[in-house]
């Protein structure tokens, strides 16, 4: 006999809920907001994503507008010169008309990114090699942590001791100021090593542990049937140490995204750094912090989705072990 439903149990209901909760919370805020003494100016927050400029062509000397084949040039004593105009523009002079050096002779309006949608690329930029940096090194890590090598061990040991143990805007500052100088590194290259030395120190423990949870029994019967001990690591246990972590990993990589804004310390012009240039134009904190942790949630949202996919995957073909 199946055991009865309780009303909180119920799917449904607790949705609705949540719902009724999260509704409440917003009404809390809006109301909170509503009452400050403060003019909301949502409308100045666009134009930092995307903006409309217009591209002007003047003339580089005077001389009469012609065209032939589609191809503008003023014409004087001196001869043809020709314009970098194409059909996208618009003319302000018709053609045959006197035109002097230096006149606006047509111009275009053009779509440019703006603040938010560059930086909001150098966060991806940052974010995309300092993972690729943070497996690297925590792979390695993990295996030199797992290593009969005694001094593969004490160098992992230190390393993860010393990273883990400081705060991750020291170690960018580090970073900067004294490795960036020696080895003349750009700022850029500082950031993502700093934020993938960093991570990689946790990814070395998450991996270490995850290779050791996998059976014992698995390396040695992959090694009594020949096997080399670097192939039932790449081929056997590594996977399965994979799929275990895989919502940790996710979770790092969340972590890492956010944490990636500490680069504007540095003067990397990231979403955060960004974010205080827009405030100290439109003096519009709340508005703006608000996009700014909106677009954050975009990319973490959707590496969440992505993880939870993987994780489908994985349980539609026997789970994750």
């Amino acid at each position: 006999m199946s055991k009865k439903q309780s009303l909180a149990q119920n799917k449904t209901l607790g949705h609705i809920i949540a719902f009724a909760f999260y509704l409440a919370v917003g009404y809390f805020l809006y109301s909170a907001a509503s009452n400050m003494n403060y003019e909301w100016k949502w409308t100045s927050i666009p134009k930092y994503f995307v903006y409309e400029k217009t591209v002007n062509v003047t003339a580089p000397t005077g001389g009469v507008l012609m065209e032939e084949e589609g191809k503008y040039f003023l014409k004087n004593d001196d001869g043809k010169t020709f314009l970098n105009i194409d059909s996208s523009y618009i003319l302000e002079y018709e053609v045959g008309s006197e035109i002097y050096e230096f006149d606006y002779v047509a111009s275009k309006t053009v779509t440019k990114p703006g603040p938010v949608l560059i930086g909001l690329w150098t966060t991806l930029k940052i974010s995309f090699f300092a993972a690729i940096l943070t497996f690297f090194v925590g792979i390695i890590t993990a295996l030199m942590k797992l290593s009969s090598y005694v001094f593969l061990k004490d160098i992992a040991t230190v390393y993860i001791t010393l990273v883990r143990g400081t705060p991750l805007l020291v170690q960018i500052f580090l970073f900067y100021f004294i490795i960036a100088n020696i080895f003349e590194l750009d700022r850029f290259v500082a950031g993502v090593l700093s934020l993938g030395i960093f991570f990689g120190a946790y990814m070395a423990e998450i991996l270490r542990g995850a290779i050791q949870s996998i059976d014992k029994g698995q390396l040695e019967a992959a090694n009594s049937l020949g096997i080399s001990h670097f192939q039932a690591m790449k081929h056997i246990i590594f996977p399965q140490a994979l799929k275990r972590v895989l919502p940790t990993l996710v979770g790092e990589m969340i972590a890492l995204v956010k944490d990636s804004s500490l680069v504007s310390v540095i003067a990397i012009t990231d979403l955060t750094k960004v974010g205080r240039e827009i405030v100290s134009n439109t003096f519009s904190p709340f508005e703006t912090w608000i996009v700014i942790a909106l677009v954050y949630l975009s990319i973490t949202f959707s590496l969440s989705y992505l993880g939870y996919l993987l994780e489908k995957k994985y349980n539609a073909k026997g789970g994750m072990a």
